[in-house]
């Protein structure tokens, strides 16, 4: 199989199990502390950030990419993603858009911006080094 497309699998599978903790944890903020739909979202993001960085990193780019610089990387993007997904998922949400219809617009823009920042950007000839 094409070393680019089992990749691509790779990550496909573990941004899945990131976005189950994100909608698992959204969900569980949202539904049962009724948090507002940003504070919801934040922390959720968060979490599957985490877990997606630290399986990405070592099973998808197997890079041994400096873990402070390439965190510091993934800061930044989420540091542009972030408030623009919260802002526009809240605008979304006041608008009448059902939350999680608006969480599922976001995990989809995630899942491929990230993919697309980690691979030329984060681990940019740092792939497979491992």
């Amino acid at each position: 199989m094409n070393k680019n497309v089992w990749q691509v699998i790779k990550f496909t599978l573990f941004s899945v199990s990131a976005g189950i903790i994100e909608v698992v944890a959204f969900t569980l903020f949202n539904e049962l502390l009724d948090l507002p739909y940003w504070p919801a979202y934040l922390i959720a993001l968060c979490l599957s950030v985490l877990w997606n960085f630290t399986f990405n990193r070592r099973y998808t780019f197997r890079s041994d990419a400096n873990i402070p610089i390439a965190m510091a990387k993934v800061f930044g993007f989420y540091l542009v993603f972030t408030p623009v997904s919260t802002y526009l998922g809240h605008m979304a949400e006041g608008s009448g858009i059902n939350e999680y219809i608006v969480l599922g617009a976001t995990l989809l823009a995630n899942f491929v911006l990230e993919f697309l920042f980690l691979k030329f950007v984060v681990y940019r000839n740092k792939e497979n080094t491992r």
